[in-house]
């Protein structure tokens, strides 16, 4: 089995080239809206995260969008300084990018006085997965001890194609997802 930090590697160099080659005009019909088969599992009145996505990742500020016009409030994950826990916080408006500020990793999150939220709901980053569900992240498992903490009521992932890989080196701390999107392909729910 491959090293983590190998596959890490590997796997961003995979998205990376596969992100460039897709044309401007069609990542912007990408991930507009979730598939028929999640959004009717998501409950009414749910908090929903996703991330803000930073460069090559899918761009799930999208599903923010969608989620809020049909009610549901949007929580992005929050930072108080680098290695801090996770925790949630509202974002707002989801089409203002201007109420966001960066987080100590380069992404975009909600200022400090935002509200704290746990959500229901979760659409986490991902480097790699299976399709049995199995997620690598970025290593400092951010995620699988939030989703160990704080198990939502659905966890799923969002990633390009090129990142479904047929095994990873999971341990007992790396949370399973209960979905994977892709723009071709849904896996699960599990």
């Amino acid at each position: 089995m491959i090293e983590k930090k190998t596959l890490r590697a590997e796997l961003k160099r995979r998205r990376a080239d596969f992100v460039a080659a897709i044309p401007d005009g069609v990542r912007a019909l990408l991930f507009n809206r979730p598939p028929g088969a999640i959004a009717d599992l998501v409950p009414e009145g749910a908090v929903v995260s996703v991330f803000h996505e930073m460069a090559d990742e899918v761009p799930a500020s999208n599903y923010a969008r969608w989620f809020h016009e049909r009610g549901h409030r949007i929580a992005l994950p929050w930072f108080a300084a680098r290695g801090a826990p996770m925790a949630f916080r509202e974002w707002a408006n989801p089409f203002d990018d201007g109420l966001l500020v960066p987080d100590p990793y380069s992404a975009l999150q909600p200022a400090a006085d935002a509200a704290l939220l746990v959500p229901d709901v979760m659409f986490c980053p991902l480097l790699g997965f299976t399709s049995a569900g199995g997620r690598i992240g970025y290593g400092a498992g951010f995620f699988d001890r939030w989703l160990a903490a704080h198990p939502p009521r659905l966890a799923i992932g969002l990633a390009w194609d090129c990142q479904l890989v047929d095994e990873l080196p999971l341990e007992p701390h790396d949370a399973a997802l209960d979905a994977i999107i892709t723009p071709t392909r849904l896996y699960g729910p599990f």
